[in-house]
């Protein structure tokens, strides 16, 4: 795979389905495929830190197997806490107590990971880079997965940061402009979606009044990643981006609780990477 080192990998977000990219990383580890750069958002972002830590089947650990407990996602901590998703529990207890998460070995990776933020003072897109002095993966995974309405702001570095994929779901341009011509993308959808509008935009300016660009990100979200995917068509069409994406229709939504579903998602992730593997490595030869 001669241009592996000169190729990015994009990991889109999309919640529980992220379970889906789980599973192809899982099989891209297993057989030692790694990229010289990684940038993801939300879920994306989350699957893609065990990956870079080398512990295989982790990821499906976390989500599959600890998302039955009520502290992963339930009801009573939003009416608890505000949070559909225990926040604290996944980005705190699970990887320090529960199923650890390998900091040195994350740190020892040579690979550069970036994690995209949105700003809620600015509504733009702030990313951060391992490379960075003080890079805190946990914070910065929270801050990316931290969803409108079901979960609050982070303050990092002087910011409130909510969720990576409202301003950029798809953040291919970030990485073309830091140097990546040709990226492989894993996306959580089947190759027909297509983002409709909001219908309760109303609420959106309710509850961010006091965050009028977000609030503007949040409503021409849609929009943007339709244009997106426009786009990444177009380069699949070029030759500039291999996409792994679901072939089977999803039955998964972004907060899934059910084991199996969420099991059979991931092993469907893992199945497709198997199968595109001889495509892939293919294209990386060219």
């Amino acid at each position: 795979m001669n241009n592996l080192q000169s190729t990015g990998l994009i990991l889109e977000g999309g919640g529980m389905r992220g379970v889906y990219t789980a599973g192809v990383l899982e099989y891209l580890s297993e057989h030692n495929v790694y990229f010289p750069y990684m940038i993801g958002v939300s879920a994306g972002a989350c699957m893609g830190a065990s990956y870079l830590s080398r512990q295989l089947g982790r990821n499906r650990t976390v989500n599959v197997e600890w998302v039955s407990d009520p502290r992963y996602i339930s009801w009573k901590n939003f009416w608890t806490k505000r949070q559909l998703f225990g926040m604290d529990f996944i980005f705190d207890d699970i990887p320090n107590k529960h199923v650890p998460f390998d900091y040195e070995a994350f740190d020892r990776s040579p690979e550069e990971f970036v994690i995209g933020t949105t700003d809620c003072e600015t509504g733009e897109t702030v990313y951060y880079r391992k490379s960075d002095p003080d890079f805190d993966v946990l914070k910065l995974l929270r801050a990316s997965s931290s969803l409108p309405f079901i979960a609050p702001m982070v303050e990092y570095g002087g910011r409130k940061l909510l969720d990576g994929g409202i301003s950029d779901p798809i953040p291919l341009k970030k990485a073309e402009s830091d140097g990546y011509k040709r990226n492989v993308l894993i996306l959580t959808r089947n190759e027909d979606y297509r983002k409709s509008a909001g219908k309760f935009g109303w609420i959106v300016k309710r509850a961010y009044r006091r965050y009028p660009k977000l609030t503007e990100m949040m409503l021409g979200r849609h929009a943007k990643y339709n244009e997106t995917l426009d786009d990444i068509a177009r380069q699949e069409q070029e030759g500039t981006v291999f996409v792994i994406r679901p072939q089977e229709a999803l039955t998964v939504g972004r907060m899934e609780r059910d084991p199996a579903k969420l099991d059979a998602l991931y092993r469907q992730g893992y199945e497709d990477a198997k199968r595109i593997m001889p495509r892939l490595r293919a294209w990386l030869e060219q």
